[in-house]
């Protein structure tokens, strides 16, 4: 595949593994997405939104992978790995530079120099770079520039936001990606990527909340002026709901799950009385009735307290007024009386968001699009590598000591050999 305009995601979430190959077409300088492929697996080895078994893990990569591949004919051998907000930290970053050239010209290489002395020294041993998200260029006083590059000046300088994660758990994740036989073009932030596609400018101007709510896990990333300005992750999601049901309804994990899907509401107030379905009773061939209002008030209360536990984490990270609103995707989002229950509960504007592409048009669908809608975006912002997806923190072969090529795919060809950005890659995590 041409890696200049197909990217393919990896969204490893608690509940399912999703794989989306988009073709980024660019059109008048604006690429426009067609997804052309998408795998969906049921997860396994992870718990509340981390690994806990390598081995599933790896399966379950796989088998999206190869589901993604059928639709298309194609074999993936490259991804944009989406690494969850998980210990994940924020901090302003502020580089300065002398403009090297004889002509005082911004190139490139004086962009990646302020980059890098941005974080110079800024990064403890068990944390990693995962990113420099850039708010603005300085020239010789001049601010709000966007890309200096073709400019003339003598002092440059770069403010933004430093994203460091944990070393253990980025290693996890590409150890599991390297055993899948697969290679990484882009590693990304998923709140940010997630963030950055679903949330309109307006919303990102004036201060918004995205709520990622997941099986799992529920991602909270809060953007105020334009820009990433905190995130966190809870450790429940939907899977709360499901083990509920099952207890109360005295059914399997799975009949729970169809039954919420199909029937549940989260709104106690619009749920029907007169809407019945059957129930397998788990252990016996004997069926039970219920209503949609019965499985409501089950439902309703386990969103509340989901709810309750986000408008916490958002005090302790001090946020405390979202003229924006809040903005619900992930799975769950998807259940009836959500929507509802969350205007009730924050009495704040609230919305799902969800991709409008063909075959997508889910919000569990919403990160795995926003990875390569941000892996595009980012492989033209100034000091990247415009000719591969490269990542806002380049120049990332700077950090790249040692090189560790991934194990070959089961039953394809495994001598095919990675690209040098790649081991570059994989050199930094494992050294």
């Amino acid at each position: 595949m041409n890696s200049n305009d197909i990217y393919v995601s990896l969204d490893i979430g608690t509940s399912s593994v999703k794989v989306i190959i988009g073709e980024m077409v660019n059109d008048s300088g604006k690429g426009s997405l067609n997804i052309i492929g998408v795998g969906n697996v049921e997860s396994e080895g992870l718990r509340k939104g981390s690994i806990v078994d390598m081995d599933d893990t790896v399966h379950s990569i796989r088998r999206a992978i190869e589901q993604a591949e059928r639709m298309v004919g194609l074999e993936i051998n490259e991804v944009v790995v989406g690494i969850p907000g998980h210990n994940v930290t924020l901090q302003p970053c502020h580089g300065i530079v002398a403009v090297s050239g004889q002509n005082r010209e911004i190139t490139n290489e004086d962009v990646i120099r302020v980059i890098e002395a941005s974080y110079a020294g800024a990064i403890p041993p068990e944390r990693v770079n995962m990113g420099v998200i850039q708010k603005q260029f300085i020239l010789d006083g001049k601010d709000e520039i966007n890309d200096p590059r073709g400019m003339i000046g003598v002092r440059l300088e770069m403010e933004g936001t430093l994203v460091t994660g944990s070393n253990a758990i980025l290693a996890n994740i590409i150890r599991c990606v390297e055993r899948a036989g697969l290679n990484f073009s882009d590693i990304i932030l998923q709140p940010l990527a997630a963030g950055d596609y679903a949330l309109s400018k307006d919303e990102k101007n004036l201060g918004a909340a995205l709520l990622d709510i997941g099986g799992g896990s529920t991602s909270i990333a809060v953007f105020e002026d334009g820009y990433l300005k905190a995130t966190s992750v809870i450790p429940v999601g939907g899977d709360l709901i499901t083990n509920d049901l099952s207890k109360v309804l005295h059914t399997s994990t799975e009949d729970a799950e169809n039954i919420k899907i199909k029937y549940g509401h989260a709104f106690y107030d619009h749920a029907s009385e007169d809407e019945f379905f059957s129930v397998p009773v788990i252990g016996s061939d004997q069926h039970q009735q219920f209503n949609q209002l019965y499985v409501s008030e089950i439902i309703e209360a386990r969103m509340e307290e989901i709810f309750e536990l986000i408008a916490k984490e958002l005090k302790r990270l001090g946020v405390t007024d979202l003229p924006g609103g809040f903005v619900l995707t992930g799975g769950t989002a998807k259940m009836q009386g959500v929507l509802e229950l969350a205007q009730d509960i924050f009495k704040n504007p609230v919305r799902i968001a969800q991709p409008d592409y063909i075959g997508v048009r889910e919000p569990l669908f919403t990160t795995a699009v926003g990875l390569i809608k941000y892996a595009y975006k980012n492989s033209r912002l100034p000091g990247s590598d415009s000719s591969s997806q490269v990542s806002v923190s380049e120049p990332v072969e700077k950090r790249v000591q040692k090189q560790h090529p991934p194990k070959a795919k089961p039953e394809k060809h495994p001598e095919e050999k990675m690209s040098s950005k790649v081991k570059k890659f994989l050199g930094y995590f494992f050294e």
